[in-house]
């Protein structure tokens, strides 16, 4: 069936999208840069969804954040999700082998979504909390998810233009497909401070679904990253633990 988009309910959501993608808050003159909205509507979706908890403001009522109520509606999905547990429990044994900080995400269209995430008290910290959103291209994790697809699918999901988060950031479509049949090649993928200076990380598919939709990975400081040997035994217990995981979700039904 045919229908046209709510403009309002669309606008409230972009309100929600760009104030999720801020590390800081945003006043009415900053959302209104980013989204292009006339200033009298804009006020008025602000308003709105900061009297029914979704957004916040400061002191001053000048600057704008998500709210509780986001937060909420978020963590539904985690709790909806029957592989959350096991999940849990996964990374809690990878970060005790590998002892560096592990993550796990779901593709997001031509992102990953963070469900989970583990850190080793004395590993490297990466600001990839639990909801936040990150370009395919540029994370192991997603890399690891694009080598599930065809070249042509993977051409057809990724914008035309690739954005950059560092210097090191592939964003030539031919070195990132190279890249994607290596890891489909060896079982893992691997970015080396395409995300954050300093950072490399490596992550593998979980498969109990076809094609792969999530994925675990373990973030390591570039020196660690460097040494073969070093590499090697994370990637091998990496590709274990996804494969024990794998095995424990089909086995429980989940799909």
């Amino acid at each position: 069936m045919d229908y046209r988009p709510v403009k309002s309910a669309e606008r409230a959501i972009r309100v929600l999208e760009v104030l999720a993608a801020s590390p800081e808050l945003l006043t009415l003159p900053e959302l209104q840069d980013r989204l292009g909205y006339p200033r009298s509507s804009l006020y008025a979706l602000v308003r709105t969804l900061r009297d029914l908890g979704w957004i916040e403001s400061d002191l001053t009522g000048s600057a704008f954040g998500i709210g509780p109520y986001a937060l909420s509606s978020g963590s539904a999905y985690l709790d909806r999700d029957p592989a959350t547990t096991y999940v849990a429990k996964a990374l809690d044994a990878l970060v005790r082998d590998v002892k560096h900080s592990v993550h796990y995400a779901r593709r997001d269209g031509a992102a990953v979504l963070y469900l989970a995430t583990h850190d080793y008290d004395d590993g490297v910290y990466c600001a990839y909390q639990v909801g936040r959103r990150r370009p395919a291209h540029m994370t192991a994790l997603g890399k690891a998810l694009l080598a599930e697809l065809t070249t042509a699918e993977v051409d057809a999901l990724l914008p035309e233009r690739l954005e950059a988060a560092t210097e090191h950031t592939v964003t030539d479509a031919g070195r990132l497909h190279e890249e994607l049949e290596l890891a489909r090649h060896r079982g893992w993928a691997f970015e080396r401070e395409e995300g954050v200076l300093g950072v490399a990380c490596v992550a593998t598919v979980v498969s109990y679904r076809i094609p792969a939709t999530d994925a675990m990975s373990c973030t390591l400081p570039v020196e660690v990253a460097d040494r073969p040997d070093e590499l090697a035994q994370v990637t091998d217990a990496l590709v274990d633990h996804a494969r024990r995981l794998d095995r424990t979700l089909r086995a429980a039904g989940i799909r």
